[in-house]
């Protein structure tokens, strides 16, 4: 299927690893011309090589997010995308016994303000020209609370009440904004999570892993491609008159209406 993104300009936050990479690839496969934005230069270096073997390419910008001069002077040097897709930034899975005010603000910190500061570069750029896409992948961590993740939770609830938010605010200027919330995806950031659950359990990581899986109805974790097919369609015209939609791909982990 062509989603017309041949020739549109992209912007992807978190684009070195995981969903991020995978959404840079999936715009490039459709033709658009796409920088990668991460922190790390030697991870954005390693996602170039990567997707060059497969004969792709993309500009790249290594930013601290969580600033949000930084952000802004980068996104001065971009340009306004015609779409920004945002998957930087991850909060900590931290036990409830371990959890504190620090740990609470790096939450948002990590999460909620790195998206908040790319959109915010670029919404009323957006708006102004009369076009643009959002794509926030959050997760379900917003919507069904969990014990280790507490404060990278609270952060997911509210980026996507911004997001929404920001749909109902630039619906009539030409600017889409929508939610994509995976369940458990295959990405280093599981690690991480099954490391919090073993400090709080005691259990071994493998029991722990296998008992997640067993809990999802499809009967295993999304592959980043697989949520990087949704947020390109959400992201291209096809996608129209869709804003303001908070899309659950956790399996048919979540039975509730």
């Amino acid at each position: 299927m062509d989603l017309r993104l041949s020739g549109k300009t992209a912007v992807v936050t978190g684009a070195s690893k995981g969903i991020g990479l995978a959404c840079v690839e999936a715009l490039l496969w459709e033709g658009a011309k796409v920088t990668g934005i991460s922190r790390d230069s030697g991870n954005l270096a390693a996602a170039q090589q990567q997707l060059a073997a497969k004969g792709l390419s993309f500009e790249v910008e290594a930013i601290d997010l969580t600033d949000p001069e930084a952000t802004a002077a980068a996104f001065e040097r971009i340009g306004v995308p015609e779409v920004l897709i945002n998957c930087a930034g991850a909060a900590r899975r931290t036990p409830a016994d371990e959890l504190d005010s620090k740990a609470l603000h790096a939450a948002m910190e990590a999460k909620y303000f790195t998206y908040m500061h790319a959109t915010e570069a670029v919404v009323r750029g957006m708006a102004e020209r009369g076009s643009g896409a959002i794509v926030n992948v959050v997760g379900q961590g917003g919507r069904a609370a969990n014990a280790l993740h507490i404060g990278g939770g609270a952060a997911n609830a509210a980026l996507m009440l911004a997001s929404v938010g920001y749909a109902k605010a630039y619906a009539d200027r030409g600017v889409r904004v929508n939610v994509i919330n995976p369940g458990l995806t295959r990405t280093g950031r599981v690690d991480e999570g099954l490391e919090a659950a073993v400090r709080a359990s005691g259990r071994p990581k493998e029991e722990l892993l296998n008992e997640m899986v067993a809990s999802i109805p499809i009967g295993r974790a999304a592959e980043p491609a697989e949520i990087a097919n949704v947020a390109t369609f959400l992201a291209s015209p096809l996608a129209s008159y869709v804003t303001g939609a908070i899309i659950t791909m956790d399996g048919g982990v979540t039975s509730a209406i």
